[in-house]
C-alpha cells in the first residue's frame, strides 16, 4: 500500500436519517458545520442524511415515494402545459 495517501482526520461522526429521525455513530473523515450531542453526552459533528438502511425501500421491503423536496410536484408544474397539449392532440386524432 502507498503511504500517506489516506486521510489521518478519522473520528466519531452522527449520521442522522431525516426521513425517519434514525441516527447512529460511526467513524468518518466528513467535514460538517453542524454538531449534535449524543446520548453519552458528548458532542460530536452531525451528518444529515435523507435515506439510510432503515428508510430505503430494498433495506425495508416496502415501496414508498420519498419526496422531501417536492421534486414531483414541481416537474408536474413545470410540464404541465406540454401534457395537456399532448392529450388534447392524442383526443383529436382519435376523432378523426
Amino acid at each position: 500500500m502507498k503511504k500517506e495517501i489516506h486521510p489521518k482526520e478519522y473520528r466519531q461522526v452522527v449520521f442522522k436519517d431525516m426521513s425517519n429521525d434514525y441516527t447512529f455513530v460511526t467513524k468518518s473523515t466528513v467535514q460538517t458545520k453542524e454538531t449534535i450531542v449524543w446520548e453519552d453526552g458528548k458532542e460530536y459533528p452531525l451528518v444529515k442524511l435523507e435515506i439510510s438502511h432503515t428508510s430505503h425501500p430494498f433495506y425495508t421491503g416496502k415501496m414508498k415515494l420519498v419526496d422531501t423536496a417536492g421534486r414531483v410536484d414541481k416537474f408536474r408544474n413545470r410540464y404541465k402545459k406540454h401534457i395537456e397539449t399532448k392529450e388534447v392532440e392524442a383526443e383529436t386524432e382519435t376523432k378523426e
